[in-house]
């Protein structure tokens, strides 16, 4: 259990997307708190004053009605819920996913397609393809298209933000970024239980947050095609 919170997932953002979707989260955390914390006092605390032996609390069986009271338990909620409601009409415009990122360097396109039994990430301007690992360099804006070549599945970082599906014949588009370099293998769980709840449960995605392709790379032997991918929709791999 204390190891369990070691990896602290979308409290630990690398780019400018986690880190938006994370001070959201915070504010609106803090705003529901700031209504339960003190209705938790409250409610002990009017138990406790109006107990059988206080001699103090004074007794009225007739009262019904007090205006200052309705006043604060209807102002108070609806002050919270235009809080939270203008919190997440903003996030929401200032987050679509398809919008691109305010950066002065170039985006990086990258091509998701996710398979059965694993996920396909295609650099079209590099040439290059890599299968359940993806390579992004700090400081960059990513953009990518994503679909499905068989069932729809999700695509979700937790440290990168904004989860998002991927359906077969349809594309949908996500802006990224990360801001720091350094190796993060196999900790977000980049797929939920469409495809096989086992692949769910043990699948994970490694990503780097720099960029190692070069020539080398482009010169590799193995060459993306159709007889390449037909595996992926006709055996498991390994757990």
């Amino acid at each position: 259990m204390l190891l369990a919170a070691c990896n602290r997932g979308i409290l630990d953002p690398v780019g400018p997307v986690g880190q938006a979707e994370k001070t959201i989260l915070i504010n609106s955390t803090a705003i529901m708190l700031a209504i339960i914390i003190p209705t938790m006092i409250a409610t002990v605390a009017f138990a406790w004053w109006f107990r059988r032996g206080n001699t103090k609390a004074t007794y009225r069986p007739d009262w019904e009605y007090s205006g200052a009271i309705e006043l604060v338990v209807w102002s108070i909620p609806a002050m919270t819920i235009m809080l939270l409601g203008g919190i997440a009409w903003i996030g929401s415009h200032e987050l679509e996913p398809s919008k691109p990122l305010a950066s002065t360097t170039p985006p990086l396109k990258v091509e998701v397609v996710s398979l059965d039994w694993k996920w396909l990430f295609i650099y079209p301007d590099q040439g290059i393809a890599t299968v359940n690992q993806l390579v992004v360099p700090a400081g960059t804006p990513v953009s990518y298209r994503l679909t499905s070549a068989t069932v729809w599945n999700v695509f979700f970082v937790p440290q990168f933000g904004t989860m998002i599906y991927t359906m077969p014949r349809m594309t949908t588009r996500l802006n990224l970024q990360a801001d720091r370099p350094g190796p993060m293998t196999g900790s977000p769980r980049i797929s939920a239980a469409t495809a096989s709840p086992e692949w769910a449960s043990r699948r994970r995605f490694s990503r780097r947050t720099s960029l190692p392709f070069g020539p080398k790379a482009r010169a590799a032997p193995g060459r993306l095609s159709t007889d390449a991918l037909l595996p992926s929709f006709r055996s498991r791999p390994a757990m």
